[in-house]
């Protein structure tokens, strides 16, 4: 009975880890995330998408456009969207399609980040997207 407990506790402790918890509360996180992503888009708010972005799209961002994070995300020709239809959660990655635009997200200590926007699906291929992490 001993190590069917710790057998128990020890999963118990893996999912938690790996951020299998509560899908819907995930869910939610993820399209909060993209809602707050977006909406820094459609104001004009650079500095707020790109607070939203994952450190190594950021950075790769800046690296391809040569610019800062805030100046070039307004030339990355990203869609605006206004309602997220659909959240795919994966452990600790996400898909969130919206109404315009397909976009990936990772879960870091401090919520999600976007890793991926601007993404096309192409069949038998991987998603083809504007902005994505290096």
């Amino acid at each position: 009975m001993r190590g069917t407990r710790w057998g128990v506790a020890a999963a118990l402790l893996c999912c938690t880890l790996s951020g299998c918890g509560d899908v819907g509360a995930r869910e939610d996180g993820a399209a909060r995330a993209v809602t707050r992503f977006e909406a820094g888009l459609r104001a004009s708010d650079a500095a707020r998408g790109c607070v939203a972005l994952a450190p190594g799209t950021r950075d790769e961002l800046e690296q391809s456009a040569e610019l800062p994070c805030a100046r070039a995300l307004p030339d990355a020709g990203l869609p605006t969207a206004s309602e997220v239809r659909h959240v795919d959660v994966y452990g600790r990655q996400a898909r969130v399609v919206t109404d315009r635009d397909t976009l990936f997200l990772s879960s870091f200590p401090d919520g999600w980040k976007v890793t991926a926007a601007g993404c096309t699906e192409r069949p038998e291929k991987p998603y083809q997207c504007l902005i994505k992490g290096g």
